[in-house]
């Protein structure tokens, strides 16, 4: 959030990186883990005496965990991790998980809710987390089938009912309730993670027997739905489109009639002048900060009375509604 304070780009060019890598989980661990244990000192036995203390060796172990799976989750998507900052700038992505997955919130935030407590505090903060996520899946700009609204919908209200007629008894209940959820978390994650695997190398092998150069490609998925996913596949001369579904045949469609160039400009620009129009624009702080972020960047440059427009694009969020400034930068040059 601090990053903002300097502007949108340059939170995007600082974010997924020494905060969130492997630096971070050496020290972020024992910074959290203090402030649990202070917390527990000072506030909560000062409130409750004869309250047992908690175990720091314990609290350690979850803060490892809780740390480690949020980087590992954001790897994940298609926004990828540089797990290395400072000592490598590098992007990775793991392409499996799309970055809201309201199935993922559903059986994990489900689980965690109907095994804490029932106080009024707990009860307002539950009720507010859930109206929030709910909103995003209402009324956010994604691209969600009306089922994955009903489906949402229902699970809500299941997890509203089993917290209104009693939650797990006991700690034995939780944690079978809490390893349950957990489990199967694991698995759709595990399953996700597989079909991204397999979709690639079909996709490959799709853009091979057109006779594509493969430099790069991503098997991006789609929002809620885990039988489907969209492609791009970058080669020498641009980002070719496509898509991926599970249940239709042919499963990979790839269409390199709509071709997105690395980079376009004007007739009878040369492509020396446009190389130096394109050159001069990166050096401008927002384009040079939104291009730390860019995974598939092209560029296009035009004339507009008298000056030089050269917006920078993010193929990844080609046709994406509501992606901001994640899918591009706009420079204007005298």
């Amino acid at each position: 959030m601090f990053g903002y304070t300097h502007g949108e780009y340059f939170a995007l060019s600082f974010r997924r990186g020494i905060t969130h890598g492997l630096p971070a989980l050496v020290v972020l661990p024992l910074v959290v883990a203090g402030f649990i244990l202070g917390w527990d000192r000072w506030v909560r036995r000062r409130r409750n005496p004869d309250a047992e203390p908690v175990r720091p060796a314990a609290i350690l172990a979850l803060s490892v965990l809780g740390l480690l799976t949020h980087p590992t989750l954001d790897w994940m998507n298609t926004y990828g991790m540089r797990w290395l900052l400072p000592f490598s700038d590098s992007w990775t992505y793991g392409d499996a998980l799309f970055i809201i997955d309201p199935w993922l919130w559903l059986g994990l935030g489900g689980a965690v809710f109907l095994s804490t407590s029932r106080g009024r505090s707990a009860c307002i903060g539950w009720g507010l987390l859930g109206l929030v996520t709910s909103l995003l899946i209402f009324v956010a700009p994604l691209p969600l089938a009306g089922g994955v609204k009903v489906l949402w919908a229902l699970g809500i209200a299941t997890i509203a009912a089993a917290a209104a007629t009693g939650r797990p008894q006991g700690p034995e209940g939780r944690r079978r309730l809490a390893s349950t959820l957990g489990v199967t978390a694991v698995l759709y994650i595990g399953g996700m993670v597989a079909a991204d695997l397999l979709a690639r190398r079909a996709v490959l092998d799709e853009a091979q027997a057109l006779g594509l150069e493969v430099r790069d490609l991503m098997v991006a998925p789609v929002p809620a739905n885990p039988f489907a996913a969209d492609v791009e596949v970058l080669t020498e001369d641009g980002f070719v489109p496509g898509t991926h579904r599970w249940f239709t045949s042919p499963a990979v469609e790839l269409f390199p009639e709509r071709m997105v160039p690395l980079r376009t400009g004007p007739d009878g620009l040369s492509n020396a002048d446009l190389d130096e129009l394109i050159s001069i624009a990166e050096r401008e702080p927002v384009a040079h900060y939104w291009l730390e972020w860019a995974r598939y960047p092209y560029v296009e440059v035009e004339r507009v009375r008298g000056d030089w427009i050269v917006t920078f694009r993010d193929a990844r969020y080609d046709g994406q509604e509501g992606a901001g400034g994640l899918s591009g930068v706009v420079v204007r040059l005298d």
